[in-house]
């Protein structure tokens, strides 16, 4: 059994996420911390949003995939920004970089602009949940 999108009828289409998500009952979680978009060496290698938004997806990928998952299984995002209107003035390149890394799946997301992340260099950070079919 897989997650499946819940989208309530009559609603607009949600674009680039899903407004819910359900798993099946009795499958393992993994919950990611907050990855940011720096190597497994913790050095950022890149200093722009779209950079750093595609090496922090790859860092939430391999975790899951640590966990014995795969980016299907992940069922929550939640993006933490420094920067909205560069994420909104990048939405072509945001949405280019997130389908070469996730595929075509979106899970239910949230999106926070912050003032500040703990790394001072980190553009944007990403939690997530994913939920492996028991």
């Amino acid at each position: 059994m897989s997650n499946d999108i819940i989208h309530p009828e009559g609603w607009k289409a949600a674009k680039g996420y899903a407004n819910g998500m359900s798993a099946p009952a009795g499958g393992r979680v993994i919950y990611v911390g907050g990855q940011i978009g720096w190597n497994a060496d913790q050095v950022f290698e890149v200093h722009d949003l779209i950079g750093q938004m595609e090496q922090t997806l790859k860092n939430v990928l391999a975790v899951v995939e640590a966990g014995g998952g795969k980016a299907e299984d992940i069922v929550r995002l939640t993006w933490y920004l420094t920067d909205k209107k560069d994420y909104i003035a990048k939405q072509r390149e945001v949405g280019e970089v997130y389908r070469k890394v996730m595929g075509r799946h979106f899970p239910a997301m949230a999106m926070v602009q912050v003032a500040d992340l703990m790394e001072d260099e980190a553009l944007v950070e990403i939690e997530a949940t994913a939920v492996l079919p028991a």
